[in-house]
């Protein structure tokens, strides 16, 4: 009995020493083999997909234009568009596209979005001017949003538009101040034409009637509270002179507790603001 599991023990050992460990430059083959597979696998993937995004009818055959074109021609836009254009539906460059499209004279913004299988379609969003910008000699305008454009300006629809003028990087700030300022303006049965914010910081409006007002520097809750100051004393101060507010030359804002004025016909005179 013992001799039989001694016998039995004796071959287990023997066959678990038979076993042979692969050696190293074999399984470096294999590996190698395995990467080269993989390789191969791949590109044959990338071949057919190449061959697939490049098939004839993905090619572009036309843009649509929708949206704002009031100032633009759907055709002009694509005529000059698609000489700057590469690639098809699958590889051509949106953003290429959509500047190339911004790039056009009175659009703002444009979005573009493929079409399958060989269209793009672009959302156009033209400029609407509020104000000429800077010099007459410019053709330089202001949208609604305070950004600065050029345009022709034979297209301008209303010529009747202030002049606002300014560091470019300041002109959201000059066109919230208009648009606090006309309000007050025209309490005081006054039209406001042009604002300009000097090189020194320092605001100045031009009345339609001729009359220039100096505003001092401050931020837009600064200048409209001294100008409202101003408001409630003007009208009478014009009365006591026998004059009416049509008369006025200038008003000057850059003093302490007052302001000076000037009317047609009457010396320079001061007049204190009312404190709240």
């Amino acid at each position: 009995m013992s001799t039989s599991r001694y016998t039995t023990h004796t071959r287990v050992r023997a066959e678990k020493s038979t076993a042979v460990e692969v050696p190293w430059d074999v399984k470096v083959m294999h590996m190698v083999g395995s990467f080269m597979f993989a390789c191969l696998t791949l590109g044959i993937v990338f071949t057919v997909f190449w061959a697939a995004v490049h098939l004839p009818v993905f090619n572009l055959v036309g843009i649509t234009v929708e949206g704002e074109v009031d100032h633009n021609n759907a055709t002009t836009l694509r005529a000059n568009v698609t000489t700057r254009m590469t690639g098809n539906f699958f590889t051509a460059d949106l953003r290429q596209v959509r500047n190339a499209f911004e790039g056009v004279p009175w659009v703002r913004l444009a979005t573009v979005q493929r079409e399958f299988p060989n269209r793009l379609r672009v959302t156009l969003q033209e400029h609407r001017p509020v104000a000429y910008w800077g010099e007459q000699s410019e053709s330089r305008l202001l949208n609604m949003y305070g950004e600065v454009f050029e345009a022709n300006l034979a297209d301008l629809e209303n010529e009747k538009i202030p002049r606002l003028k300014g560091p470019d990087s300041e002109s959201q700030l000059v066109w919230q101040m208009y648009q606090a300022l006309l309000p007050i303006f025209h309490g005081l049965t006054l039209d406001m034409g042009n604002l300009e914010l000097t090189e020194r910081g320092s605001w100045r409006a031009y009345l339609k009637q001729g009359a220039v007002i100096e505003l001092g520097r401050g931020d837009v809750s600064e200048v409209t509270a001294r100008m409202q100051r101003v408001q409630q004393t003007l009208a009478g101060v014009t009365q006591k002179l026998g004059r009416k507010l049509t008369s006025l030359q200038a008003i000057d804002l850059r003093h302490d507790n007052g302001y000076a004025i000037r009317l047609h016909g009457v010396s320079t005179i001061e007049a204190a603001i009312p404190r709240n």
